[in-house]
């Protein structure tokens, strides 16, 4: 092979090498870092104690986790997805975990999964197990801040609420009257750092 020829076949297989990144050069990881960020779902004790009265028992599931303190419970939703800008009031945030209800005087239950906060809409939906719409079961209200500290934003309102749609929902499937549009729960405390 002539020498114009060879250096033309190394040329070749040096852009070829540079290209595809082999050749000992390290090509950039373009994964996207995931929102991060969580919602505070704190249940006060005037709902735990009439809700237990009635035999309804509501349960976060993993990856959601709860904690005792203070008379009240606190359920932990770790953000998952979404794009929102919760300031501008729009976007939507994603939660890993469901929500179990469980009536226990007659066996009755249903599992929440999917669970999704509108901001637009400013409802917490979620998808009952097998179905495939979601069903508005709680709504921000009372006393609402909204904030922005460097990428990461906020939401606290000091009453969450049980969305009309949802306790119509609630009670007939587990086949119960206690669940009315505007019950408060207790409060929310959400935070979004959307991904890169």
């Amino acid at each position: 092979m002539a020498r114009t020829g060879i250096r033309l076949a190394t040329t070749g297989a040096a852009v070829v090498l540079a290209v595809t990144g082999v050749g000992g050069v390290a090509v950039a990881d373009t994964t996207a870092a995931a929102p991060t960020g969580s919602a505070v779902i704190t249940v006060d004790g005037a709902f735990l104690a009439k809700s237990v009265l009635k035999g309804i028992v509501v349960v976060p599931l993993t990856p959601a986790t709860a904690a005792a303190a203070n008379n009240a419970i606190t359920a932990t939703f770790p953000v998952t997805g979404g794009a929102a800008n919760i300031p501008s009031f729009s976007g939507d945030v994603q939660f890993g975990g469901s929500l179990l209800f469980f009536n226990a005087t007659n066996g009755k239950s249903v599992v929440f999964k999917q669970l999704d906060f509108g901001v637009r809409s400013w409802k917490i939906t979620a998808v009952p197990d097998g179905g495939t719409n979601p069903v508005a079961l709680l709504d921000p209200l009372g006393d609402t801040q909204v904030g922005r500290t460097g990428t990461t934003q906020s939401l606290t309102a000091s009453s969450l609420q049980v969305d009309a749609e949802g306790a119509q929902y609630l009670d007939k499937a587990l086949g119960t009257t206690y669940f009315t549009g505007g019950q408060s729960v207790g409060s929310l405390a959400l935070s979004f750092t959307p991904g890169s």
